[in-house]
C-alpha cells in the first residue's frame, strides 16, 4: 500500500487565505486612495503576466514585487519598493487558514513530516506564520523567493528535497490548489500530487493529479481513514 513520509503543502488558498483585492484596498487606503474595482483589474493586468513571467524563470522575485507596483508608484510619487512592503503587511494582518487546515496539520502532526514549498516571499510568509502559530508544525520551509526559483520549475523540488535528505520521491506528497504551479511542479519532479480544488474546476489538459479532493477535511479523511497514507514517524 502507498505509504507517505513527507507531506508538501502550497501556502496561498491551500493553507491560507489569499484575498489580494483586501489587501490592496486597506493598502492604498494608507495613501488615501479609494482601490475600486477597475483599479483592481488594472493591477491584475499587470500582476497576472508578471507572475507567469516568475514561475517560468525570466525574472527575479524582486523584479515582481516591484514592477506590479510601478505605475502607482509614479502616480503616487513613492517607490515600488514601499508600496510592495506596505502590500506584504497588509496582507500579513489579514492572514486567516482556510477551513480545516488547523486540524488537519495538527491531526498529521507527529505521524508524517510537514513542509511548504511556495511561490511566496519571505517577509509575508515568515509574518503569516508568527500570526497563526502554525510555524512548528513544518519541518521543511522552502520560499520561492530564496531559492532563486519557483513551481512548476523541478529545481525548487530538487532544492527543497536535498534540505530534508533527498527521500526517496515515492514517499512525498505534494498538496496544493494551482493545477499549473503545484500539480504540475510536482509532476516535474517526479512526486505523487494531491489537487485542492475547492471551487470543483476543470483540470488543464496534460495535468493529472494522483489525487484530488474538494477540502482539507477531505484531505485529512484521505490521509488518515483506514487506509493510512501516511507513514508513521518512528
Amino acid at each position: 500500500m502507498k505509504t507517505y513520509e513527507w507531506i508538501l503543502f502550497d501556502a496561498d488558498d491551500t493553507l491560507f487565505h489569499f484575498d489580494a483585492w483586501t489587501g490592496l484596498q486597506r493598502m492604498f487606503a494608507q495613501y488615501g486612495i479609494n482601490f475600486t474595482p477597475e483599479d483592481h483589474e488594472a493591477y491584475e493586468a499587470i500582476n497576472q503576466p508578471l507572475w507567469k513571467h516568475y514561475q517560468n524563470g525570466t525574472i527575479t522575485a524582486e523584479e515582481l514585487q516591484n514592477q506590479r507596483f510601478d505605475m502607482w508608484a509614479l502616480k503616487l510619487g513613492v517607490s515600488a519598493q514601499e508600496l510592495n512592503m506596505a502590500f506584504m503587511n497588509s496582507m500579513a494582518e489579514i492572514c486567516t487558514t482556510l477551513d480545516g487546515a488547523i486540524n488537519l496539520l495538527s491531526a498529521l502532526q507527529g505521524k508524517v513530516q510537514l513542509g511548504i514549498i511556495t511561490n511566496g516571499f519571505t517577509h509575508l510568509m515568515q509574518a503569516r506564520l508568527q500570526r497563526t502559530g502554525l510555524a512548528s508544525h513544518f519541518d521543511l520551509l522552502v520560499i520561492s523567493e530564496e531559492a532563486g526559483m519557483a513551481k512548476p520549475q523541478k529545481g525548487i523540488f530538487d532544492y527543497a528535497l536535498s534540505m530534508i535528505g533527498n527521500p526517496l520521491r515515492d514517499r512525498v506528497l505534494m498538496v496544493g490548489d494551482n493545477p499549473e504551479s503545484d500539480i504540475l511542479g510536482g509532476i516535474n519532479a517526479g512526486i505523487d500530487t494531491c489537487w485542492l480544488n475547492t471551487h470543483n474546476k476543470p483540470l488543464p489538459t496534460g495535468i493529472v493529479p494522483m489525487y484530488q479532493v474538494a477540502s482539507l477535511s477531505e484531505l485529512q479523511n484521505l490521509l488518515l481513514d483506514e487506509k493510512q497514507l501516511i507513514a508513521t514517524v518512528s
